[in-house]
């Protein structure tokens, strides 16, 4: 059974007064809706791993939109939250330069999707890099998926964490999250493609948004 409730949040950019409705255009802030699918939870004692996954798309005319799905061990969904773009204005743009888009992509995006969840995952696994600074907030290990396509050689063997059949990469300023992603890693099946559920996050923000439009 799926139990769709619409939560409204409200987050903004500290240079003034949230302001508009829809993709907000701001005016010295940001202001964004999320919507939740909690799904009926697996109750099996067994399945003791949670894990989100998390990522920020980036629309035509600089909006953007985040989600978060969070699973059990196997994959299967528990719960899905995601906003509506964020539009950054070009004072903004200015003002912030280089860290907008990490703080867009963290502190506010991701921050505030991980604060409404019901169900907290243990792990956080994401495909931007721009998203390992959601640690500092979530108090839990966050993973970045490594591109299978770049070479790894530059850098070092003990950065990265194999996890089912991708490698992962943790912040690297909690070098106490790799023994616990390698400890995780033994409840996560072999063969378990960690990118897939991210993929699935992608299309669900993709119909969401053509539902939306």
């Amino acid at each position: 059974m799926l139990n769709t409730e619409p939560l409204s949040v409200r987050a903004r950019l500290p240079d003034g007064e949230a302001g508009g409705s829809g993709p907000a255009e701001c005016d010295g802030g940001v202001e964004f809706h999320s919507q939740s699918s909690a799904l009926m939870h697996d109750s099996s004692r067994s399945e003791a791993l949670h894990i989100g996954f998390l990522t920020v798309l980036e629309l035509p005319g600089g909006a953007f939109v985040g989600g978060l799905l969070v699973t059990n061990r196997l994959g299967r969904p528990l719960e899905f939250q995601c906003t509506t773009p964020v539009k950054p204005n070009r004072t903004q743009e200015i003002l912030y330069g280089p860290t907008l888009r990490p703080f867009l992509y963290s502190e506010l995006i991701g921050k505030t999707l991980w604060e409404r969840l019901q169900v907290r995952p243990h792990l956080l696994v994401v495909d931007q890099a721009e998203l390992l600074e959601l640690r500092r907030h979530a108090g839990r290990p966050v993973a970045c998926l490594v591109d299978p396509a770049r070479d790894a050689s530059d850098l070092p063997d003990q950065t990265h964490i194999a996890l089912g059949q991708r490698r992962v990469r943790c912040h690297p300023e909690h070098p106490e999250d790799v023994e616990q992603v390698k400890e995780q890693s033994r409840l996560v099946p072999s063969d378990a493609d960690l990118a897939e559920p991210v993929d699935r996050v992608r299309q669900a923000l993709a119909e969401t948004l053509r539902g939306a439009a």
